[in-house]
């Protein structure tokens, strides 16, 4: 069962001695959750008109692309969406802070992704099944694959009345794995090609990212998994932070409004140890490579 261990960080780029760094890397790498109770992400004053669910436009998130400075999903007049990048910004500069104070040993793999912004309630959100996110599930993302790299996530609750954001917590990924390993199928020869030509996909889709992705959605389909697998709920108040490999935790969203969102993406061979990966663990239970 996933493990929640605390940590007493307050300061986004606090000095962290390097007893807590080891067992922060521990944490991660062997599928917990690392939380951080008093470390809130300070909004700025001017900030107050971002906290509605209109800066989302129809959809559920802002995110913000690492690389163009460009937000997708938003919705305002120039100066919101200034101030809305502006706070993203600033929430992505905080977490990469304390990713380099925390996780040094990762800071040279590490390859920062986008940022996002949640302002929209999560209970009773009409969405299909597949992008249902109160149904358990291990991260991965159709049109980007990311052929075998890590999916690290760093999250901030920053609801102003202090709601907590809460989640369940699934199985070890190793026991999702060996449920539903034997049913899914292998990918056509030659679909990863067509995908990528296509521009369905933004890069050659692996055999890895083909088995993620049908894991991702054969335990959203189970209503008799979701309902029966050995799971906890937590609730994530308000003013806190957590940080998760969402590739290898089984997790579900179930509740909450006004989150910060930000993804990093690490190489396997980055790992302090590699065996613990997806990559590795499918590619036993498969008997193969798979990028």
């Amino acid at each position: 069962m996933t493990d929640i261990v605390t940590l007493p960080v307050t300061i986004w780029d606090q000095h962290i001695a390097e007893a807590e760094q080891d067992l922060a890397v521990d944490v991660l790498e062997r599928g917990d959750v690392l939380f951080f109770p008093q470390l809130s992400f300070p909004m700025q004053e001017d900030d107050g008109y971002l906290l509605s669910p209109t800066v989302a436009g129809d959809g559920k998130n802002v995110s913000l692309d690492p690389a163009t400075r460009s937000l997708r999903g938003s919705r305002g007049n120039d100066v919101e969406l200034r101030g809305l990048k502006n706070m993203m910004q600033r929430f992505a500069a905080s977490s990469l802070g304390l990713i380099r104070k925390l996780l040094p040993c990762y800071e040279t793999g590490l390859e920062q992704a986008r940022t996002s912004f949640r302002p929209v309630e999560i209970a009773g959100r009409r969405t299909s099944w597949r992008k249902d996110d109160t149904r358990l599930h291990v991260d991965s993302f159709p049109s980007s694959p990311i052929q075998g790299k890590r999916i690290l996530r760093v999250f901030s609750n920053v609801n102003p009345r202090g709601e907590s954001r809460d989640w369940r917590l699934g199985e070890p990924f190793e026991q999702v794995a060996r449920r539903f390993l034997p049913a899914l199928p292998a990918p056509l020869w030659g679909s990863a090609r067509v995908l990528n030509l296509l521009g369905i996909t933004k890069r050659h889709r692996t055999a890895y990212d083909h088995y993620m992705l049908q894991l991702h959605d054969r335990m959203k389909a189970d209503l008799e998994y979701q309902s029966q697998a050995a799971q906890r709920a937590y609730a994530f108040p308000g003013g806190s932070t957590w940080m998760v490999y969402s590739d290898l935790v089984s997790h579900a969203a179930m509740r909450g409004q006004y989150a910060l969102e930000q993804t990093y993406h690490l190489p396997v061979s980055a790992m302090r140890d590699p065996s613990r990966a997806p990559l590795r663990i499918l590619e036993k239970l498969l008997g193969r490579e798979l990028t």
